[in-house]
């Protein structure tokens, strides 16, 4: 049975976060995140690690292809000086290659937490910022965020609320490079709506990236601002998303287009990859998220180089000139006979 399967009776729930409430996995009472699509009430620690704790696995069993934990990075960007984030490391021991997720101000999302299981399950430590309980982050940037597209054409990258974002989320990307088990050199950005346009200003300013990936961004202002991205970019959006084709717009005529990779997913709207949303879509959502695992990979986790083809071990003897011109010794034939031999004499 999947984990989707084990519904509950909730036909008055409602998605949302900080509900307090009993977790289906570990049974204890506290904050719980509610999913109205498939029914079920899970707390944040328990949802990244999808496992049961009352398990029935028997000793020996395979290891969890990662594990989740709740820290606190540095930043200038609060007053605390400190900004919480969820992080989940990939178990196997070799250094991994990291991606920060970029939340908008509704923090952690269902698309954001599908987002970065996907990425660990496959061999990224993924850092989460957990915006909801952030000191200093509210009311403005949200109303930033959507008064600069709805009077600016776009989220405008130099607007303090904005500038805030970008410098927490510059933070949390310092603080996962400098972690244990990563390769800083593999670096990438991911985000999505509102998200994917602070991802793309983040990369703007970041040279150490590898790669930014971004589902249906936002415009953003300026329009010139894509022209600063160094890292090739992936974008994915729905066909009939007009904020979206907007970004798109902005980044092809870019100096970053020569790099980037589009992909219009015909059918889809925005917001085709949160599954609590209507136009949440499984089909087109599970082909976008294949498409960006495997720019990532591409990106951060290239094949090693196809190794030589072994030596001929049956080399030809090369021929000098020297012993081309040298007439061949007749060898004896059994047409000729032997020359004889001097017979030996005892001594």
């Amino acid at each position: 049975m999947r984990d989707d399967d084990r519904l509950l009776d909730l036909p008055d729930a409602e998605f949302g976060s900080g509900v307090v409430g009993v977790c289906d996995i570990c049974g204890e009472r506290q904050a719980v995140i509610i999913l109205q699509k498939e029914r079920f009430r899970l707390c944040v620690l328990d949802f990244l690690n999808k496992t049961w704790t009352k398990t029935e696995k028997k000793p020996s069993a395979p290891a969890s292809l990662y594990r989740s934990e709740r820290v606190w990075f540095p930043t200038d960007a609060v007053p605390g000086g400190r900004a919480p984030a969820i992080v989940l490391s990939p178990t196997k021991t070799i250094r991994h290659p990291v991606v920060l997720v970029t939340p908008e101000v509704y923090g952690i999302t269902t698309t954001l937490l599908d987002a970065a299981i996907r990425f660990a399950r496959e061999g990224f430590e993924v850092l989460l910022p957990d915006l909801g309980k952030t000191e200093g982050i509210g009311l403005s940037q949200h109303v930033a965020l959507r008064a600069g597209r709805t009077l600016r054409g776009g989220v405008v990258a130099s607007s303090a609320s904005v500038a805030h974002l970008v410098a927490l989320y510059r933070d949390g990307l310092k603080y996962l490079q400098s972690r244990e088990m990563v390769d800083p050199a593999r670096s990438a950005v991911f985000g999505v709506s509102y998200g994917g346009a602070l991802a793309l200003a983040l990369a703007a300013e970041s040279t150490s990236l590898s790669a930014a990936a971004v589902a249906y961004p936002m415009p953003v202002a300026p329009a010139s601002l894509p022209a600063l991205v160094t890292a090739p970019v992936l974008l994915v959006r729905g066909a009939s998303d007009r904020g979206a084709e907007r970004a798109e717009r902005q980044l092809r005529a870019s100096p970053a287009a020569a790099t980037a990779r589009f992909v219009s997913v015909p059918g889809a709207r925005h917001g085709f990859l949160a599954r609590d949303l209507r136009a949440y879509d499984l089909a087109r959502a599970e082909s976008a998220w294949a498409q960006i695992v495997a720019f990532l990979k591409e990106r951060l986790m290239p094949a090693p180089p196809t190794p030589p083809p072994p030596p001929n071990r049956q080399a030809a003897v090369a021929v000098t000139p020297a012993t081309a011109s040298r007439p061949a010794t007749p060898s004896p034939t059994a047409d000729a006979p032997a020359a004889p031999t001097a017979p030996v004499s005892a001594p």
